[in-house]
């Protein structure tokens, strides 16, 4: 019965598609979708519109108001849509889970909305662990379609993220030191074309666009499923542990970040080192408490018990004012991970990559350098309503790009003559109107340490390494493509100009363009 009626919504796609020049002379998208195909399309004011608007990390995306938005349930029905949107001019946008803080990057407004909800199939051989997924999940469910099955998926850290975005941008992992980025173990992509072409990529079809679609965004055409390889896994250990921020801990801990990136040898350990600040009732003169300032870890063991002593440098830097941390499923992990989604607010996220110092005089220079431009730039940002200011310190271990590159080549091409750092860079506030005001503030963070690297690194005392900025972490005015290797940049343009020579995605999307 479904394959029948999926071969009748297959019949009407094609139908409609004899009828597509008549129709679009008097139409545009949305009515066009919505009059001669059983695509559902939601419009403003109706409850599939607003659930699904509201379901973006950052009020500026829901603030822009798509004309309709579309929910496609094949690959058949989304080519229906773009070979409709082809014959218009609106701009349109895809979206996976909406996590991606971008205005324009999943977002779009006057023009239809892609929602890839309700491609959410998640389809496991339970033999050999490969998994055809759709871009509708988010991390969260997919761990918990894969719970008690023994396999795992190499996604995020946050359940809320939606996987294709994920996977486009690359996608770091708790795994990825044992398996590499999320999109390495991408084995095969269902693509939909700039003109409506259902293809195949993989290494063995169209594998200049497999590659493409790790690390190159949404510039080569709309992901419908991703066949991924999963890995074995049983229970793991993890969670958070806060620290209040002094002096002494925020040493400690900078030190044992940097530590850890070189000197650790267990691949199955991950950490991620977070502070963050922010001011509650502020009365200029009067009151002035600050809330929040604060050290969280994010420990993770792909196993049930770390050994003794892994984590000490992290789990005895202070007093620590919560420890979560325990043995539990990856399902229980991930699931509980959705507190960091900071409700109601404008979100921005920018991000910089570093390589590490060696121990010693110049470990401190650099972390407590770095750490101090932070504070001091995100100290100027206490007076703003509802603000939260972080940085997160994520190690980028040469077994990253070593695991990357025996699994899948992509557009990243991190090589392994160096250790690296990580910065998501994150201000979340409330006021939409402060957006560029904010912006300019995230500019000055992640410009800030930009210069501080260039400058250690002309004194020599940091390494003259690669440093690709990470694309899930970037803002828009960050230059994604003028910071990986310019052979990679060439390359997207020729697999932009094979697959979409027409410029569909370039000029009718937002993003990053190569």
């Amino acid at each position: 019965m479904l394959i029948l009626r999926e071969r009748i919504r297959e019949m009407r796609a094609a139908l409609f598609l004899l009828l597509l020049p008549a129709t679009l002379s008097r139409a545009d998208t949305c009515s066009t979708i919505a009059s001669t195909t059983d695509i559902d399309v939601a419009y403003p004011l109706s409850l599939d519109y607003i659930s699904e608007q509201n379901k973006y990390w950052s009020t500026s995306c829901i603030a822009l108001k798509p004309s309709c938005i579309l929910f496609p349930t094949s690959a058949a029905e989304v080519s229906v849509i773009i070979q409709t949107i082809n014959e218009g001019d609106e701009h349109f946008a895809i979206k996976s889970g909406g996590h991606n803080p971008n205005n324009y990057y999943s977002s779009v407004a006057g023009g239809p909305l892609i929602s890839t909800a309700r491609l959410n199939e998640a389809i496991l051989d339970a033999n050999t662990g490969v998994l055809r997924m759709g871009p509708g999940n988010r991390l969260d469910e997919i761990a918990a379609k894969l719970q008690g099955s023994g396999w795992t998926f190499v996604g995020g850290r946050i359940g809320n993220t939606g996987t294709g975005g994920l996977l486009l941008g690359g996608g770091l992992s708790y795994m990825s030191a044992q398996y590499g980025w999320a999109a390495s173990s991408a084995l095969e992509y269902e693509v939909v074309l700039a003109n409506g072409t259902i293809v195949t990529a993989s290494d063995t079809e169209n594998s200049d666009l497999a590659r493409a679609l790790r690390g190159g965004g949404n510039n080569f055409g709309v992901v419908t499923t991703y066949t991924l390889q999963t890995y074995r896994q049983g229970n793991i250990w993890g969670g958070n542990v806060i620290y209040l921020h002094t002096d002494t801990v925020a040493s400690n801990l900078l030190r044992a970040v940097r530590d850890f990136t070189e000197y650790n040898t267990d691949d199955k350990a991950a950490v991620i080192v977070t502070a963050e600040r922010s001011t509650g009732l502020v009365i200029p003169e009067l009151i002035d408490i600050e809330l929040i300032d604060t050290w969280i870890l994010f420990l993770f063991y792909d196993g049930p018990t770390p050994p003794a002593d892994l984590f000490r440098n992290f789990t005895e830097a202070g007093l620590p004012i919560l420890n979560t941390a325990r043995t539990r499923t990856y399902s229980d992990l991930i699931g509980s991970s959705n507190w960091v989604v900071v409700k109601g607010s404008v979100v921005t996220i920018g991000t910089e990559t570093v390589p590490i110092p060696t121990a010693g005089e110049n470990a401190a220079t650099v972390m407590e350098g770095i750490h101090a431009h932070w504070r001091n730039v995100s100290g100027t940002t206490l007076l703003e309503p509802g603000i939260i200011a972080s940085i997160a310190y994520q190690p980028f271990p040469r077994s990253i790009a070593r695991q990357a590159r025996v699994r899948a080549p992509d557009l990243i091409d991190a090589d392994d003559e160096a250790d690296r750092l990580i910065l998501e860079l994150n201000y979340s506030f409330i006021p939409q109107t402060d957006y560029a005001k904010m912006a300019n503030t995230l500019n000055e963070t992640y410009s800030g340490v930009r210069q501080r690297v260039l400058a250690w690194q002309d004194q020599g005392i940091l390494p003259d390494a690669y440093c690709p900025l990470f694309m899930n972490y970037g803002f828009y005015e960050e230059d994604y493509w003028g910071r990986i290797r310019p052979e990679s940049r060439a390359f997207a343009q020729q697999v932009a100009e094979r697959y979409d020579p027409e410029g569909f995605f370039r000029d009718r999307t937002g993003g990053w363009k190569p």
